[in-house]
């Protein structure tokens, strides 16, 4: 009874501030278990978790130039955790900026949709993808979103042209000077040919997709836009988002992603045609 009381007692000392801290501690200790366990960070804890144990074991046992080691590289560990884990904090960081309410924050008015891609310049794209398709030439074509894709224009040709399916397919032409690379579109434009992207470090792509797939994942990984990829071995197409590459796409499908994935026309009623693709998923 003395126990409950002196409970009570406690709980009446406690303020909305400390309910506040304990809620935000909470969610934070959430994602950061949720984000290790999805990273490599995961695979580095367990063997964390195995050298603590060895520690343990070594303090037991007063195994002294042990744990005289153990100190001085732990002072070291943590150093070179970030380093190791470099790529997955930048990737958690920019998650983070990327979030709606983070986002929302920092937003000083999104532009329409018709700026960002116009639905004759998806038609245009669409169809210059499957006319390439058919006849084996390869493309990589970066559609800009929220993010700013103008460093990865850097590493290219500034074009700077309306969008159609003949010059898109002009410029991916072999043998051509510009064919090289990835193009990308920013405000409804062909802003840049020839560009690089970065390629994806993950493991689990499947081994009989090669560069052009890797590129274009690769961006998807690190920016928001939408890269379509047409493939010079089957003329198939495929598309990536977001880490995620969706293959063997039809023209509708295709059209469907974009706008899906765009987030595009949804103001002007078309809700349901932009969520299509969603739920196909």
């Amino acid at each position: 009874m003395e126990y409950l009381n002196s409970f009570v007692t406690y709980m009446g000392t406690i303020e909305w501030q400390d309910y506040t801290e304990i809620i935000i501690i909470a969610v934070l200790l959430y994602y950061m278990i949720k984000w290790i366990h999805q990273s490599r960070a995961w695979s580095l804890l367990k063997g964390l978790f195995v050298i603590i144990i060895f520690i343990c074991l070594a303090k037991l046992f007063h195994m002294d130039t042990i744990l005289w080691l153990a100190s001085n590289i732990l002072q070291f560990a943590v150093i070179a955790l970030i380093v190791v884990l470099q790529p997955e904090l930048r990737k958690a960081l920019e998650s983070l900026g990327k979030t709606n309410v983070i986002g929302g924050m920092f937003d000083f008015g999104q532009k329409p949709a018709e700026e960002i891609l116009s639905r004759k310049s998806i038609d245009e794209i669409v169809r210059a993808c499957f006319q390439m398709g058919r006849v084996r030439t390869g493309a990589l074509i970066v559609i800009e979103n929220k993010e700013s894709v103008s460093r990865i224009d850097e590493t290219g040709i500034k074009v700077d042209a309306d969008i159609t399916n003949q010059l898109l397919i002009n410029i991916f032409e072999k043998n051509t000077p510009l064919h090289d690379g990835a193009v990308t579109i920013r405000n409804n434009r062909i802003s840049a040919a020839t560009c690089y992207l970065p390629l994806t470090q993950s493991q689990t792509i499947s081994k009989e997709l090669g560069t052009r797939h890797r590129a274009g994942l690769g961006m998807s990984e690190e920016y928001d836009a939408v890269i379509i990829i047409v493939s010079e071995e089957t003329g198939r197409v495929s598309a990536a988002h977001e880490g995620q590459l969706e293959r063997n796409l039809g023209e509708e499908a295709l059209k469907n992603y974009i706008i899906s994935e765009l987030g595009l026309f949804a103001e002007e009623g078309n809700e349901d045609t932009s969520k299509k693709w969603r739920r196909r998923k």
